[in-house]
């Protein structure tokens, strides 16, 4: 029969070894901020509002192609959305190309090339940009914290 303290002690072993064999992966912070960047893309091209407003910090600083000035609220964010995404239907948006800077384990920056598209009288047309997101880990989430696009100079 075995003693009862080495019972105890195989059992605590056992748990912690448990626990270790099921960590979590570690982060990594540059594919969650893509993943935050390719739902932008994807709300965008649903014309979803409601989608990609939720993806900006509550104190997002945002300069959109349109924009005529900063704009520092989320009404402010959800007004240019609510306008540029519910014309030209269908809309589309990829990176064609990008580079990523990990500033942090919460901090990431993304810019890059875009396109972005749309219909306008039954023809698709499509726009390059210069493109920058910064996103930010917060409370578990990785949400833009800046957003600027401009048009590519011809």
């Amino acid at each position: 029969m075995k003693h009862p303290k080495v019972l105890e002690l195989r059992s605590w072993l056992a748990g912690a070894l448990l626990l270790c064999a099921c960590r979590a992966a570690p982060e990594d912070p540059a594919a969650e901020a893509m993943a935050t960047v390719q739902r932008w893309a994807s709300a965008f091209e649903q014309s979803n509002v409601d989608a990609i407003v939720g993806l900006y910090a509550p104190d997002a600083l945002f300069f959109g192609t349109g924009s005529k000035a900063l704009v520092t609220t989320p009404d402010g964010v959800r007004s240019y959305f609510a306008t540029g995404l519910n014309r030209d239907k269908p809309r589309g948006a990829k990176l064609l190309e990008h580079s990523l800077q990990v500033v942090s384990e919460d901090v990431v920056v993304v810019t890059g090339i875009d396109q972005v598209s749309g219909t306008k009288d039954g023809n698709v047309y499509q726009v390059q940009g210069r493109v920058s997101f910064v996103l930010s880990k917060r409370g578990g989430s990785w949400l833009i914290t800046h957003f600027h696009r401009s048009a590519l100079p011809g």
